[in-house]
């Protein structure tokens, strides 16, 4: 009953969303890693307004809301918490390695990584809806792993997915059982994504998750343990997909846009496979995502560094 009212809000969602004003035009917000300093976060309101200002449907922040050293205390978790809930559209948030899986880390405060996690699920995906003034209804994987969300708009199913950096905390040698226990449950949302998109005849996917999974590794053969399965499934689907699909992701705080998925036969880069990197620290900007259902092209990306140059 409670993943069949999931459902129903989810198309309720999307329902509204078809009749966008703009005719059939979304504007998101990709940003991550930030903020990283005391200045950052001062400055994070200001590129939150000129955000707001372009009149963006939804801000998607793919991680790390802090650097790896600062304390993973409920104050910043609740800091951060009511600065995305403030904005005036939809926000989502995909947790990063440095706000649970490397808060063990003595700089850090010395946490238990899976209480911090279990933090994060209690403040920022306690409900089936995204933050932010103007939320909308989302579906999440399951009680256990309510970080894990869907939504539409419009013709694009956006999903999102609990891939840390440092290795996706696989650990060294034999993989951690938080690992071997969460993985399988990625890979798991991931499928029923692009099931659903071929199901529904949607245009596009989008993919948001925190961390660099290292394409340039794996299309030499020498991929990260605690991402090759991801990238292994994400290249299947992308070659069985009619549509257009973008992975957004932050992480390695170099702001790009490149087609780096290679098809698993002729090594040729997939053509309806685009990568969108975030801005990051000590570089603070926003890539502005537009999906414009009557184009020829559904999606178009612009960067803005922030302030602007």
């Amino acid at each position: 009953m409670k993943r069949l009212l999931c459902l129903l809000l989810c198309c309720l969602g999307a329902a509204a969303h078809a009749g966008h004003p703009a005719g059939g035009n979304w504007r998101v917000a990709l940003i991550g890693d930030t903020p990283y300093s005391e200045h950052e976060r001062r400055e994070l309101p200001a590129m939150l307004a000129r955000i707001a200002a372009t009149h963006a449907d939804l801000v998607l922040h793919v991680g790390d809301f802090k650097d790896g050293r600062s304390p993973c205390s409920d104050a910043l978790f609740e800091d951060r918490r009511a600065l995305f809930d403030a904005q005036p559209g939809a926000f989502v948030f995909v947790p990063g390695d440095n706000e649970w899986s490397d808060c063990g880390r003595k700089a850090a405060g010395g946490h238990d990584p899976l209480e911090r996690l279990a933090r994060l699920r209690a403040l920022f995906f306690a409900e089936a809806r995204t933050l932010g003034r103007q939320p909308l209804a989302v579906e999440r994987q399951s009680a256990q792993r309510p970080e894990h969300l869907r939504w539409r708009l419009g013709p694009v199913l956006f999903v999102t997915l609990n891939v840390p950096g440092g290795n996706n905390n696989r650990g060294p040698g034999k993989p951690r059982s938080e690992f071997a226990a969460r993985n399988p449950q990625v890979i798991a949302w991931l499928r029923e994504a692009f099931a659903l998109a071929r199901g529904e005849n949607l245009r596009g996917v989008v993919v948001a998750m925190q961390a660099n999974p290292g394409f340039r590794e794996f299309a030499s053969g020498q991929p990260y343990s605690g991402y090759r399965r991801l990238l292994e499934v994400l290249r299947e689907e992308t070659q069985d997909f009619t549509g257009e699909v973008l992975l957004v992701h932050g992480d390695t705080h170099w702001q790009r846009i490149d087609t780096p998925l290679r098809h698993a036969t002729s090594g040729r880069p997939l053509a309806n496979f685009t990568r969108v990197e975030t801005f990051g620290a000590p570089f603070m900007g926003w890539v502005r995502l537009h999906i414009d259902a009557a184009g020829e092209r559904l999606f178009r990306l612009e960067a803005h560094p922030h302030p602007e140059r």
